[in-house]
C-alpha cells in the first residue's frame, strides 16, 4: 500500500496546514478533507530519492543483479 501525501487547501489544523501523510490502498478514493480538523485537503506531489551509488555498475551484483554485454543476435554474455 503506498504512503499519499496530503496539505490543507485553506487553514486547518497544525497537522495539516503543514501536510500529513497517509497510507491509503490503491482503489482507495483521495481524501477531500483532513481527518482530524475536517478543512478540504489537496494530493500534493511527493518527492522520493534514489542514491545513483547504490545502484551503480560496480554495486550491482552486491545487490542481486547480474550484468549482461549482448554478444550476438539474443546471445548475451554474463559480466557480474
Amino acid at each position: 500500500m503506498p504512503i499519499y501525501e496530503y496539505k490543507a487547501v485553506e487553514a486547518g489544523c497544525e497537522r495539516c496546514q503543514a501536510g500529513f501523510q497517509i497510507l491509503q490502498r490503491l482503489k482507495d478514493d483521495p481524501l477531500i478533507s483532513c481527518p482530524s480538523c475536517g478543512v478540504p485537503v489537496e494530493k500534493i506531489l511527493s518527492t522520493f530519492g534514489v542514491s545513483s551509488s547504490v545502484l551503480s555498475p560496480s554495486n550491482l551484483k552486491s545487490h542481486g543483479f547480474t550484468t549482461l554485454k549482448k554478444k550476438d543476435k539474443g546471445v548475451y554474455e554474463r559480466i557480474s
